[in-house]
């Protein structure tokens, strides 16, 4: 049975990890900083947000490194300068949240369009291209979070959180989504960070119950690993992507100023990751 080791600690709330250029970079949204932790287990400092967080990162198909921030969708740069990548800010007054870039470059930017801890109000998914504005291609959502693309490029998955369901698109061509159709149900748990592995299945980690879930289309529990604290996010990495990196912290703790129980936790399974975020 699989169990999840500490691979780093002394962070903060830790969100969006991805396997990128053989090592993991993940955003720490309580110090503002976009971080690589190396192949020698050091730690790198890749870009800072001032004033605000780099929510969640993904990377175009040509490498370049994508952050999600209160002022929109910037480009991350060599020497860590952010640059505007898209102009979300016509789309919604809320923040944005959550990313994944598909191998078309098809840039997917989910918001939850209410203030966290207010007045529900269903949120949406926009995309970015470069070749023109971003736009609305799926609305109605109860807390869009994490997304992930099927590794045949043909299908986006997204968290809904508060309904406590995998929700899934078919993607077009141009990018648009269509066919929405309920992936899985996931009864009463809530959903966050989400990935894919070789065999279709999806990875979720979720904040209460302490844990990442495997799980196959229909809903059906492949494994569960659990955690000593609220997992936020999850990437299939590693030289042959069957390490589960996890996105780890005390949300009793994060709630407070200047707790630190923020980890990156790790354990070995055996289907390798598959698809987007890649």
């Amino acid at each position: 049975m699989a169990e999840f080791r500490t691979v780093l600690s002394d962070l903060v709330l830790v969100e969006s990890p991805r396997w990128h250029d053989d090592r993991l970079v993940f955003s720490d949204w309580g110090t503002g900083e976009i971080v690589a932790l190396q192949s020698d287990g050091t730690r790198r400092t890749l870009g800072r947000v001032e004033g605000g967080m780099p929510f969640c990162l993904d990377r175009l198909p040509n490498g370049r490194l994508l952050a999600v921030t209160q002022a929109g969708l910037m480009a991350v740069g060599p020497d860590g300068s952010l640059t505007a990548y898209a102009d979300l800010g016509g789309l919604s007054e809320f923040a944005w949240n959550d990313i994944v870039v598909d191998g078309r470059g098809h840039a997917y930017v989910n918001n939850i369009n209410h203030e966290f801890g207010g007045e529900f109000a269903p949120g949406f998914i926009a995309l970015a291209t470069p070749d023109g504005p971003p736009r609305v291609v799926a609305d109605d959502l109860a807390f869009p979070n994490g997304m992930a693309v099927t590794p045949d490029g043909s299908t986006l998955v997204v968290a809904e959180s508060y309904a406590g369901a995998l929700t899934a698109y078919t993607i077009a061509d141009d990018g648009s989504l269509t066919d929405r159709r309920v992936w899985a149900d996931l009864a009463s748990a809530a959903p966050d960070g989400i990935c894919v592995d070789a065999e279709g299945a999806v990875w979720f980690a979720e904040v209460p119950g302490q844990r990442c879930v495997r799980v196959a289309e229909g809903g059906e529990v492949l494994q569960s690993i659990s955690a000593d604290r609220g997992c936020f996010s999850c990437a299939l990495g590693g030289p042959d992507r069957r390490t589960l990196y996890v996105t780890a912290a005390s949300w009793s703790a994060v709630m407070g100023e200047g707790a630190r129980t923020g980890q990156i936790l790790a354990a070995t399974v055996d289907v390798p990751g598959a698809g987007w975020p890649a």
